[in-house]
């Protein structure tokens, strides 16, 4: 009985094997997001995958893993991606000098890919509008990296050009009412 039950992990991991070699969902060198963990497939064996994770540590998953389970693999036909960062700004800021120092900061990025660039007031609320830019960069790494910049050089913007665009509570005070006469 302990023999038959290795050895059907043994053909459950032989078969997964064979068909992550000829289906490649994934291959060497793939950006994946593998339990909850961004990194890349550093080796792939006939019984476990090796990802090495964005902070160097090792992820040592069973190759059944990538056909039992779902995963994300960023870079499957291409290493492209889009990016965005949400901005929260008071309804005074006006949003055409925000679009278009979005695009300055992207044509001066060595970072960008030139691809796709966009800035628009995604939602509202009472307080403030939610202001997301996208863009796109040729992998994950530098798509990373794009979005801090852009976040950093936007907040100075509104630093230097519209210091009091920032989200800011605003105190109500109901107006007086006024003394009727009495009826």
């Amino acid at each position: 009985m302990v023999a038959a039950f290795a050895a059907q992990k043994s053909l459950g991991n032989f078969f997964a094997g064979f068909q992550i070699a000829f289906t490649q969902p994934i291959r060497l060198d793939d950006v994946v997001i593998v339990e909850g963990e961004w990194g890349r497939i550093e080796e792939i064996n006939l019984t476990y995958v090796v990802v090495k994770i964005w902070d160097l540590r090792r992820l040592v998953l069973p190759i059944t893993y990538f056909t039992e389970k779902p995963f994300q693999n960023w870079t499957r036909t291409s290493a492209d991606l889009l990016g965005y960062i949400y901005f929260y700004a008071d309804y005074s800021m006006p949003v055409e000098p925000l679009r278009q120092e979005l695009h300055r900061i992207l044509d001066a990025s060595p970072l960008w890919d030139r691809k796709v660039c966009s800035l628009q007031v995604t939602d509202l609320s009472e307080k403030t509008m939610q202001i997301r830019a996208l863009m796109s960069a040729s992998n994950a790494s530098k798509q990373f990296d794009l979005r801090c910049e852009v976040r950093e050089k936007l907040v100075a913007f509104v630093q230097e050009n519209y210091s009091s665009s920032f989200p800011r509570l605003r105190p109500y005070w109901p107006e007086k009412e006024t003394s009727r006469p009495p009826e």
